[in-house]
């Protein structure tokens, strides 16, 4: 059994429960489940610590991260193959190794990072400052896509800004952070960063714990809107970053192959079970039927299999909750006559591989359409008006990415500015950087993380207000 972190030390508990891999159903190993006490437990370490951690100086916070930096890529090695047995992603080409080695980049990052003094007056009257100071203890609620990346944009930045941590993985992926963890915890004081494992019910008592005074959380809109109403009774402060149904626009100036690889990619990195990944395409008519096939060669060329092959490009989705939602979604555009250009049927044998699918000729209110898949499944929705494009872009309740696809820069820039969206790309989809802010608008979450405004989501502002003697 892997074991907890918490005030620093390993704990296990009588009760575990086992992690497959999805692409074989063999145990990876097993997980604690933790108990109320357990969160207690490692809340109340993290009270302690993080008191310490705010008085020590900045420079020691700054050396945390690199440290932090420094053991994730150590251990690179280890982390990207364990991520790959109980996450499924492939170790290779965009999977496990690209993601370890983007959380030890954001961490180290985060060091450079700076929460200078702003003199707000200074005259003969009086001196105003504004400090950040930390909110004190985080809690972290990370999903199953990406385990440890997401791990550290929640844990890095809310420690170099002063706080503690309690960290809660998803359970369909735990071992990978709670790995990690650990390892962080060799160069991290006791207390500053803790890990429990469990199911939602664990999530649900951090969320109203009186005891976190923030929590971050990265998943599904509906989980959102639970935390944020137990959230309610402490006044706890948020991050959510929470679900997309990102729209593709694709204007008719394109050549449909120069851009076939990243329309591709653009929806398909970890087979699709990203966030801001792009999950409806509009393609305008005069260049659907080239587009289509583009994209249907692309598909024909990418290897599915175990993430551990190197010549696998495509693993399996993470569980078999989220194969069923993607194949029942195929099957009702099916149904109700959407052409299937590829794929279309789960593959036979073990594991939850669903090959890249690409269904055409479907419209607005089927629910592959609306409802997100987060799957290797695309709908290419045809128009003819570029105003029907942006209104069927626009219609659903969230808002988390978009993109447009054009020759020309100035009509891009133009629908851009229309598209209802936290980011919007131009000719590419989904590409993050640690220096650039990354939230969604409507039902896809409220805040942002990453650069000078992520940091400074784990801080409250605090005022001096000095009177000099008249």
């Amino acid at each position: 059994m892997y074991p907890m972190t918490i005030n620093g030390q390993s704990v296990v508990t009588d009760a575990g429960h086992d992690v497959p891999d999805p692409a074989t159903g063999e145990v990876v190993g097993q997980a604690p489940l933790c108990t109320a006490q357990h969160l207690h437990d490692a809340v109340a370490a993290a009270q302690i610590a993080q008191k310490i951690w705010a008085a020590r100086p900045d420079e020691e916070r700054r050396d945390a991260c690199r440290k932090m930096s420094a053991i994730i890529s150590d251990n690179a090695e280890e982390l990207a193959e364990l991520l790959t047995k109980e996450q499924g992603k492939p170790l290779k080409t965009m999977g496990a190794e690209f993601e370890v080695g983007g959380a030890a980049a954001w961490a180290g990052y985060a060091a450079d990072l700076e929460m200078p003094v702003k003199i707000l007056q200074d005259d003969d009257t009086a001196r105003i400052e504004q400090h950040r100071v930390p909110v004190g203890v985080v809690g972290s609620i990370t999903p199953w896509n990406w385990p440890l990346l997401i791990a550290v944009w929640h844990i890095v930045p809310a420690i170099r800004a002063g706080n503690a941590v309690v960290i809660k993985p998803s359970p369909n992926t735990p071992l990978s952070t709670l790995r990690m963890v650990e390892l962080l915890n060799t160069v991290l004081p006791a207390g500053v960063l803790n890990c429990v494992t469990g199911d939602g019910h664990i999530g649900a008592l951090m969320s109203e714990h009186k005891d976190i005074n923030k929590i971050v959380f990265t998943g599904s809109t509906a989980t959102g809107k639970n935390i944020m109403q137990s959230a309610a009774g402490s006044l706890k402060r948020l991050t959510l970053e929470l679900g997309g149904n990102d729209a593709g626009i694709i204007l008719p100036d394109v050549d449909p192959k120069a851009i076939a690889e990243g329309v591709f990619w653009g929806a398909f990195l970890n087979m699709g079970q990203t966030c801001a990944a792009l999950k409806r395409l509009y393609v305008h008519n005069s260049i659907y039927d080239e587009m289509c096939a583009a994209l249907v060669d692309l598909a024909a060329n990418m290897p599915m299999g175990h993430g551990l092959d190197p010549a696998t490009v495509v693993g399996p989705l993470q569980n078999p909750m989220q194969l069923n939602i993607v194949a029942d979604l195929v099957d009702d555009a099916r149904a109700k006559g959407a052409r299937i250009l590829c794929g279309g049927a789960r593959a036979g044998g073990t594991g939850n591989f669903y090959p890249i699918t690409f269904v055409a000729d479907i419209e607005a209110g089927t629910k592959l359409v609306d409802e997100e898949q987060f799957g290797t499944a695309l709908p290419i929705i045809r128009y003819d008006d570029v105003e029907d494009a942006i209104a069927q872009a626009n219609s659903l309740d969230v808002g988390l990415a978009a993109s447009v696809w054009s020759s020309d820069a100035d009509a891009a820039r133009a629908v851009a500015e229309r598209l209802e969206a936290g980011t919007v790309y131009i000719n590419q989809h989904g590409q993050i950087a640690p220096h650039v802010p990354f939230g969604g608008i409507k039902g896809s979450g409220i805040g942002v993380e990453f650069g000078q405004e992520g940091l400074e989501a784990n801080t409250d502002i605090k005022i001096y207000n000095i009177a000099k003697a008249g």
